[in-house]
């Protein structure tokens, strides 16, 4: 991770990951939960599961938040604050109906990633001024709330650098990157595919999808942009964007 400029307008500097740093820890966290609770790792990793990975970083997971009176379409929000453990809300529509379960999983790690790369941020000894209110104590200052639209969730640019690092992450922690590469590995080998390019369009490319959407239940969408952004997939058809929905 290096320090560079926040163009953002948050924070004087902000945090740079390369891909491969928020690969890693996802995978070491996500590794080492399923091995203290099962005493092994296997995926997917259950909604429920992700549920307490997330409960144990913050210090209160709302399951039915009415996110209904936020401007556009909110799904999750992280409120950090000053010298606190930050509080995430998820709209009670993605826990109520079942057919939501793919987004909820989605919305799950993408404000688990914004408390585990981003939440240090906001602590008081490096608090940028204009995200709290300098005058209360740590404990009474107003929460900076960052509030997750849908198509932020799915498809941030990367000029919004904490919600394109929490997309990333998002399918870094539900399709970690040493089990995704033994799957995809297998499925090559398994069809005598090693030295030949899978497109994401191709007969190859859509099962390969379909496989890795089932192995760690996600959206088949989730699946391919993961392993586009990994390169497991090649991009064939012209204005195709890889920025695709992730729930």
């Amino acid at each position: 991770m290096k320090w560079v400029p926040d163009r953002t307008g948050r924070f004087a500097e902000r945090p740079h990951y390369d891909l491969s740093e928020i690969d890693y820890e996802c995978e070491r966290i996500v590794q080492e939960f399923l091995s203290r609770k099962y005493g092994k790792v296997s995926f997917p990793i259950s909604t429920s599961d992700l549920t307490v990975l997330v409960e144990g970083a913050v210090d209160d997971l709302d399951l039915g938040a009415d996110l209904s009176d936020e401007e556009g379409e909110v799904e999750g929000v992280t409120e950090f604050r000053r010298g606190r453990r930050p509080i995430v809300k998820i709209a009670s529509r993605l826990v109520d109906d079942p057919r939501m379960e793919n987004r909820l999983r989605t919305t799950l790690t993408h404000e688990f990633t914004h408390v585990t790369f981003h939440g240090f941020m906001f602590e008081a000894e490096i608090k940028p001024p204009s995200l709290f209110d300098n005058s209360a104590p740590p404990e009474n200052a107003e929460p900076y709330s960052n509030k997750c639209k849908r198509d932020a969730i799915t498809g941030a640019s990367q000029n919004d650098w904490m919600e394109w690092q929490a997309g990333y992450g998002c399918g870094a922690f539900l399709m970690p990157v040493s089990a995704l590469i033994s799957s995809v590995r297998d499925f090559r080998e398994n069809r005598s595919l090693t030295l030949k390019p899978i497109s994401a369009d191709s007969a190859e490319g859509e099962e390969l999808i379909g496989i890795v959407a089932s192995t760690f239940q996600t959206s088949r969408d989730a699946a391919r942009v993961r392993m586009m952004q990994k390169k497991m997939l090649e991009n064939t058809s012209a204005g195709r964007t890889t920025t695709l929905f992730w729930g």
